[in-house]
């Protein structure tokens, strides 16, 4: 995937939506008790039911999102998902009530930190490195303020407008924890050194799965991207990452554009 997609993403939302609840009312979806991540099996089944598929045809994004999603806004519960009555209620709900409730619920409350799927950036369970998820998630999402609903946005304008306004967020507890984080080595590969620019290389990827996994997922943003192969370059100079062809799934999101329905997540 050479060329950018730009993708309007709220009617997509609404229809993957009442497929998910059709889904898991048909019993159909499997999550770990541990850590209500999905199975293998549900994500492969849904890249395939979705409508509109997943963003990327071979990264499960949307299919590995919507689980925990419904999980997170209390619509499904168990192993074997099952509606609870706040999932059979929402049948009968407008989808776009229903979209704005999970976002507001994952905002609040996301069942897993973002930064875990981001997987080449490793010392992340180290005790005392990262920055309470909580916090870090909502400023993340005070970006939504400084995007438009009628232009796209590049991913790094929006970042640094976000934190010029005030919603700054870091994912690690302070300076020295940025040294705990690594790519391949954990001392030649280290993130805390003063020639990596954390938060370009860290924080900005952070807030990237926030927009592409769960935002763009539920209909709050449209967005454009490419394949994520090579789409950034920043990681070129660290210590054995030849043959690394990108650090994320997430790195080819290049824009962003507030839908109505973001727009009223702001309300």
């Amino acid at each position: 995937m050479s060329v950018e997609i730009e993708l309007k993403t709220l009617d997509r939302a609404r229809e993957q939506l009442r497929t998910m609840l059709m889904l898991v009312e048909g019993g159909q979806m499997r999550c770990s008790a541990a850590t209500k991540k999905p199975s293998a099996a549900t994500m492969r089944l849904l890249a395939e039911a979705l409508p509109g598929g997943d963003f990327y045809p071979d990264e499960h994004i949307a299919a590995f999102a919507w689980p925990l999603l419904l999980q997170a806004g209390g619509l499904a519960a168990g192993t074997r998902l099952e509606l609870t009555a706040r999932g059979r209620a929402a049948l009968k709900k407008e989808p776009d009530e229903v979209l704005l409730g999970l976002w507001d619920r994952w905002v609040r409350g996301g069942v897993i930190d973002e930064l875990s799927r981001i997987e080449a950036i490793k010392g992340q369970k180290r005790t005392n490195t990262l920055s309470g998820l909580k916090n870090r998630r909502f400023m993340a999402a005070e970006v939504l303020k400084v995007l438009s609903t009628s232009e796209f946005t590049m991913v790094t304008q929006a970042y640094n407008a976000s934190i010029h306004e005030g919603a700054h967020f870091t994912v690690v507890r302070n300076d020295m924890a940025a040294f705990k984080l690594y790519v391949e080595d954990p001392e030649y590969g280290s993130l805390g050194y003063d020639h990596i620019d954390f938060e370009g290389f860290v924080d900005r990827r952070y807030l990237m799965a926030l927009l592409l996994e769960y935002a763009a997922t539920l209909g709050i943003v449209d967005v454009r991207y490419v394949d994520p192969a090579f789409a950034m370059d920043d990681f070129e100079d660290l210590w054995g990452t030849e043959a690394l062809t990108r650090i994320s799934r997430y790195d080819g999101l290049r824009a962003v554009r507030l839908t109505e329905l973001g727009f009223r997540s702001m309300g």
